[in-house]
């Protein structure tokens, strides 16, 4: 079967569908980034704090308290869960565009391993391992630049239809 370049041939309707889908995707995705900003957690320190609270800290601007373990399982199960959903539709797409296959590989396997490190390292930093919030940020980046990397390899190819005779 062949599916590399097959993205390019589908007629304009569907790559303006594909290309809708991706842009609210998106729009979703780093909505997602902006309230872990709001929430101050794009720091080692944020991110502990986020998580493990801040009660001792007599001069914190906002009062933060431990997460519990109810909210803890909520918070990894409903991300890995959604997570994993995007990364495979997203990563379906991506193997439909004309581009390297070791390109491919690395922008639709990586994020999966990401999506783990992330929410999983949360989890361990949550339950006594510190230093999981470095963890945290490196796979949150590479998670990130990885869904940007496929979005615009899509959404490029959405737009630059095959010519005849290519």
């Amino acid at each position: 079967m062949t599916y590399n370049g097959l993205l390019t041939t589908f007629p304009k309707e569907i790559r303006l569908f594909i290309a809708t889908f991706v842009v609210i995707l998106s729009i979703g995705y780093f909505t997602g980034l902006l309230f872990i900003q709001h929430t101050e957690a794009t720091s080692p320190n944020g991110i502990e704090e986020n998580y493990l609270g801040n009660e001792e800290d007599e001069e914190a601007n906002v009062m933060k308290f431990k997460k519990g373990d109810r909210e803890m399982l909520t918070t990894v199960h409903t991300h890995i869960l959604s997570m994993s959903f995007i990364f495979f539709l997203l990563g379906g797409l991506v193997w439909m565009t004309h581009a390297p296959k070791k390109w491919k590989l690395f922008l639709t396997i990586e994020p999966f391993i990401s999506v783990i490190l992330t929410f999983g390292g949360i989890y361990l930093m949550w339950s006594g391992i510190g230093w999981f919030k470095y963890v945290v940020i490196v796979s949150g980046i590479l998670m990130t630049v990885c869904f940007m990397g496929a979005a615009s390899l899509v959404l490029w190819q959405c737009a630059r239809p095959k010519k005849v005779g290519n």
